[in-house]
Formats: C-alpha cells, structure tokens, sequence
C-alpha cells in the first residue's frame, strides 16, 4: 500500500482508475465561487504575444550567434555559399585568427614599451587626478649634488683608478699576455 501511494505521488500523469461507481470528487475549478478564468479572446491574444516572443528570441539569437549556421527541412531550400566554394579567397581558422590578435597586441606593447624607452624626454602622461609622484632630487631636504667641477674631477679619478688596476693585473698575470687590435704595433721576442 505504501509503495502504491509513493507511486501514484510520484507520477500523477497516470492519473487515478477505480471501479466504485458511488466514488466522486468536486471540480474546484468549475464551481460558482471559483476565481475567475481567462477569456477565449484573452487567452488567444495571449497565445499570438507568446508566439511573437518566441519569434523574436530565436531571431536575437540567430543574429547573436551566427556560428550556429542555418538549418532547414525544406529539401527545395537552397543557396549559394560564397565562403565555401572551391574559388573563395583562402580564409584562416579561428585558432590562427586568436594568434594573430595576441601577437598583433604583443607587438603594440613592445612597440610602446620601445618608444618609451627610446624617447625619455616625451615623459609620462596620465588622465588620472590621482596619480602623484614625489621628485627626491629636487626637493628641499635632499642631499646636495655635486656641481660640475666636482662631476669632472670625480670621473678623471675614477679613469685613473681603472688604467692603475689594469696595470697591476698586467705585472701580477704575466701569462694572460699581451692583446692588441693595431696591426702597425710589432715587437721582437728574444726568447
């Protein structure tokens, strides 16, 4: 009995058949004090709206996804595909399309990135109020920068140092040898 009930709960499309013939229910739906029920005319106005949202969803969606192609039952329908004949121009694949738009936008940002690093003097613009940026060079507590004197006198002695170097790797490496670039310099080895 419990099974039965679970099944007759579970697929009420079945529907109920007995052989009672005093057995009866009430119609809820028909009865007097009942809410009142759609119209015909109500109900067909109804139908065409549905029809016409139904209409216009599958048109959205045909032009929205045009990768979807077109399907027909009609074995007279026919067209020419201009894409697919033997004559079309050759077309490239949808894999090799997204490659050529990552490499085409790889190649603007390189090209950019170039352009920044090659032409300082145009500076950085930006739309937004509110990036800043602080100079430490130019401000008041900074510490001083050398003039031009001392800039000059700074770089002979940095040269002197490195020509001192060379010559104290050359007397305490003997067996690195001697390498030149002028073909007029010669010298004559005595051992």
């Amino acid at each position: 009995a419990l099974k039965k009930s679970a099944v007759d709960y579970m697929h009420p499309e079945v529907g109920v058949t007995t052989t009672d013939a005093t057995v009866f229910g009430r119609n809820y739906f028909n009865r007097p004090s009942a809410p009142e029920t759609e119209e015909d005319e109500f109900a067909d106005e109804r139908a065409e709206i549905l029809a016409e949202a139904s209409a216009l969803k599958k048109l959205a969606t045909d032009y929205m996804h045009p990768e979807v192609g077109v399907t027909a039952t009609d074995g007279a329908a026919f067209g020419r595909n201009y894409f697919n004949r033997a004559s079309a121009p050759e077309m490239e694949d949808d894999e090799d399309a997204e490659e050529r738009v990552l490499v085409l936008a790889e190649a603007a940002a390189l090209k950019k990135s170039a352009m920044d690093y090659m032409h300082p003097e145009v500076g950085v613009t930006s739309a937004d109020g509110a990036c800043f940026g602080r100079n430490y060079f130019n401000r008041p507590s900074a510490p001083e920068g050398e003039d031009t004197d001392e800039a000059e006198e700074r770089a002979h002695v940095l040269a002197e140092a490195a020509a001192l170097k060379k010559s104290a790797v050359d007397y305490m490496h003997p067996e690195v040898g001697v390498t030149t670039t002028d073909a007029t310099v010669f010298g004559r080895n005595y051992f």
